[in-house]
């Protein structure tokens, strides 16, 4: 997938099994245009070379800071099948909202930590409970984990 040729609007970006593709243009119905070719390019790559994906899982999201009074509505299709359209996006751990501020993942994150921080401090008392080193390793791979790259895949 990575070496189609696409033009310089279009982007695509890998990391394992996940696929962004990301695309440039002057108006919604512009990038709508080209979202639809890309992808009938995308799905004739996939088909020779047995490449299946999960509908359910690929969405669209337009990503703008313009204020226009143009729909934001957007109908791409991948095999056929019209892909959801969302407002925030969760990928590689990082929720990313429709105008790329990260405010949906840090109250998230917060909460991940707040629910664990709870839980750790029922299990940590002064003559019972988990010890200290204990603490500190589920706090590093948890809590630490989490503020400083995001949700592992496990929450």
């Amino acid at each position: 997938m990575l070496n189609l040729k696409f033009t310089r609007r279009t982007k695509a970006v890998a990391f394992a099994d996940d696929l962004i593709l990301a695309i440039r243009g002057e108006t919604v119905r512009e990038i709508e245009i080209f979202s639809n070719l890309k992808l009938s390019k995308i799905k004739a790559c996939s088909k020779s070379n047995n490449i299946s994906f999960n509908e359910e899982k690929s969405k669209v999201m337009i990503i703008s800071r313009r204020k226009r009074k143009e729909v934001k509505e957007i109908k791409v299709y991948l095999l056929n099948k019209p892909l959801e359209q969302v407002t925030t996006m969760k990928y590689l751990d990082t929720i990313r909202d429709n105008k790329f501020k990260f405010s949906e993942h840090i109250s998230y994150a917060a909460e991940i930590c707040t629910k664990l921080s709870h839980t750790l401090s029922k299990s940590a008392k002064l003559s019972w409970g988990l010890k200290h080193e204990v603490l500190k390793t589920i706090y590093k791979g948890a809590i630490l984990h989490l503020l400083l790259y995001g949700a592992p895949a496990w929450i």
